[in-house]
């Protein structure tokens, strides 16, 4: 198991964006310049982008996004099972590695790691799950303190 974020190869972005691009035209959505880079941005990055940091770094190549279609967007790339909201309320994050992982969730900090497991101990859905509907994902995150958060926290109390 690892708790770090993996880097996002060239190759990997180009599977991710043809996979988007795929998945806009199936559901007849076209696939704008503004949802590409919206897209893009969060499933080049391994920071587990806020809306306002998506926003930021897509104003720098389209000035006349607004932060409102940012979040229309990422809200709907969130539906159509393309991306992952990940964090808590007031801190959320988006994800756009859709590879099977979990996340670790800084209680102090927000800081959002990838958890990745070997597939021998993959998450399964519990027969009870079944007997509710159909499952199509399954979302885990642990909450705590940060090793960064934790250290910093002993070092106040050394001082």
């Amino acid at each position: 198991m690892t708790t770090h974020t993996l880097p996002i190869t060239p190759q990997e972005l180009t599977e991710r964006l043809n996979f988007f691009e795929e998945e806009c035209r199936r559901r007849g959505l076209r696939v704008t310049e503004q949802r590409r880079e919206i897209f893009k941005t969060v499933a080049a990055s391994c920071a587990h982008p806020s809306a306002e940091d998506v926003y930021a770094q897509v104003r720098e190549k389209l000035a006349n996004v607004s932060l409102d279609t940012v979040y229309r967007t990422l809200t709907s790339l969130e539906q159509m099972e393309l991306l992952l909201r990940v964090g808590t309320a007031g801190k959320e994050r988006f994800d756009g590695d859709l590879r099977p992982h979990a996340h670790f969730i800084c209680s102090q900090c927000g800081e959002v790691y990838d958890v990745f497991y070997d597939k021998k101990y993959m998450m399964l859905p519990l027969r009870e799950a079944f007997s509710c509907g159909e499952v199509r994902a399954i979302s885990l995150q642990y909450k705590g303190t940060c090793k960064k958060c934790a250290e910093s926290t002993a070092q106040s109390f050394d001082s």
